[in-house]
């Protein structure tokens, strides 16, 4: 079976977005590393802050645990709800 000799063209127009796709891809992933950096040394690091979101985070999953173990519609009730 002979080769068509429109195949190396359909690969050729097939491989050539692919390309510059992953050199898209390899340009804007190459400075992530940077971008990373700032955020690292950013305000809110501390360990008041990370106790208190902590703590948040505790009180949120009491409150989907209470509401899983419920037969009520938690999301009904008042806004001044407390645990």
């Amino acid at each position: 079976m002979a080769l068509d000799r429109r195949w190396p063209r359909a690969l050729a127009r097939g491989a050539v977005p692919v390309g510059l796709g992953l050199l898209l891809w390899a340009a804007l992933a190459g400075g992530e590393q940077e971008r990373q950096q700032p955020l690292k040394g950013r305000a809110g690091a501390d360990a008041a802050t990370l106790a208190h979101r902590r703590r948040h985070n505790e009180l949120i999953m009491a409150a989907l645990r209470e509401a899983a173990e419920t037969d009520d519609n938690v999301a009904q009730r008042g806004v001044p709800w407390r645990k």
